[in-house]
């Protein structure tokens, strides 16, 4: 008798569920082909079969599951600049591996044109809707604004007993604009 065939979308979900957590847990040095295999207990072709880009396919699969939580956290909240802003940076060193596959690791994922996933659109529009009297530009600025501040918090290289406190600064300058 046939086996039915895999539900791909499940299997990818385990898939990339299984390389957030090599990745929080050892980094994402740790994170290959065959020990997401054996993390799963499937062969290497299986992984493949999922994720015929390999590596990257899966790192870019983590990353675009980050922009849609992290969209989902912007519009959980009102679209004003702090609590965007807040809400930006909590997700980021609330889930700093994850993170580091939206913005640090490389990505086959397209930036800024306006024409990538749905994902990244929703997660841009967020910042956007915070700052209704400003342009395209004003958003950028504060997501690289809350995005550096994330980035530096996350690495340790600002102390976190300032970190409203940068947060409220970042806030102030970029309204201002």
């Amino acid at each position: 008798m046939p086996r039915p065939a895999p539900d791909l979308d499940r299997r990818r979900a385990r898939i990339a569920r299984a390389a957030r957590e090599v990745a929080a847990a050892e980094g994402w040095d740790a994170v290959t082909i065959r020990r997401l295999a054996a993390e799963i207990g499937v062969t290497q072709p299986v992984i493949y079969s999922a994720f015929a880009g390999g590596r990257q396919a899966i790192i870019d699969a983590v990353a675009l599951g980050g922009f849609e939580a992290i969209a989902d956290a912007l519009e959980a909240v009102p679209a004003e600049p702090l609590p965007r802003m807040r809400a930006y940076l909590e997700f980021a060193s609330g889930q700093p591996h994850v993170y580091d596959a939206m913005f640090s690791m490389p990505s086959g994922l397209e930036f800024g044109s306006g024409t990538g996933p749905d994902a990244l659109r929703r997660a841009f529009a967020g910042i956007r809707a915070a700052f209704p009297g400003g342009d395209d530009t004003v958003a950028e600025v504060a997501w690289a604004t809350v995005h550096g501040l994330a980035t530096l918090e996350i690495s340790g290289r600002l102390p976190a007993s300032r970190s409203r406190a940068r947060l409220d600064l970042a806030h102030r300058m970029v309204a201002q604009g």
